[in-house]
């Protein structure tokens, strides 16, 4: 089975959650935004819509700010929004893929390539790094559901493609088209998931060392700092002692 990056877990351990808080339940709402313009405003209806509540819920945003962000979808005044790609290397010859969402695409590319300039890295072309990288659903359960041997049953009955426990979790990842009716089916069987999103999985993953993650982190921070930036996720892995100095 494929291995889990345990550095998507621990990313934020690092003393400046509640500065983070605001901003990713702001990310989050945008999303829960954008799918339910795009579709059905009732996410029983909206597979899209369904799986951003999901997630929004998953990172304790309130129920008041997810149906104020559907609400919002309905109205004249909701903004459009572009879904946008960016793709580039940084310090150490990482490959990263940037998700953005933005009103002004000129602001965010240029705010995006300024970001990969200063901190050591170099935005590439769409297309130059994604290949290194497969478009999958992944979804979360936490050790308590159940033993492994019972939740890999479920998951490739449900028709997910791969399974992993760690000492986070249940790791179950799937075709990126099929994560929904996966979601679903497991919901039905095991109880609903920490999580269920889509994701880049790297093919194969740079370890780096303290001084590499360092370099790294700042391009890294700065493009999640950025409010049109969604999503940020590189072919990386650092090591338990490293990011335990970070």
């Amino acid at each position: 089975m494929a291995g889990h990056s345990k550095w998507a877990n621990i990313q934020h351990r690092k003393g400046k959650q509640d500065a983070l808080r605001s901003k990713l339940f702001s990310k989050l709402a945008k999303e829960i935004t954008v799918a339910a313009k795009m579709g059905d405003p009732d996410p029983d209806k909206n597979p899209r819509l369904r799986l951003a509540v999901k997630e929004a819920k998953s990172n304790s945003v309130p129920k008041d700010v997810i149906d104020r962000a559907i609400k919002k979808s309905q109205g004249g005044d909701a903004e459009n929004y572009d879904e946008i790609r960016y793709e580039g290397y940084g310090p150490n010859g990482i490959a990263i893929i940037v998700e953005a969402m933005t009103d002004n695409r000129n602001r965010t590319a240029s705010n995006v390539r300024s970001y990969f300039t200063k901190f050591g890295g170099n935005l590439g072309e769409t297309g130059s790094v994604s290949f290194m990288f497969d478009r999958v659903g992944e979804i979360k359960y936490p050790t308590s559901v159940g033993d492994a041997d019972m939740v890999m049953m479920a998951a490739l009955e449900a028709g997910a493609d791969d399974f992993e426990a760690d000492e986070e979790g249940y790791w179950i990842t799937c075709a990126d088209t099929a994560l929904n009716e996966v979601s679903t089916a497991l919901e039905a069987d095991l109880g609903e998931s920490e999580t269920a999103k889509l994701i880049w999985r790297p093919q194969t993953r740079t370890e780096l060392d303290l001084e590499g993650a360092q370099k790294l982190m700042k391009l890294i921070d700065a493009l999640e700092e950025d409010d049109d930036v969604q999503n940020v996720t590189g072919n990386f892995d650092i090591p338990d002692e490293v990011a335990a100095q970070l």
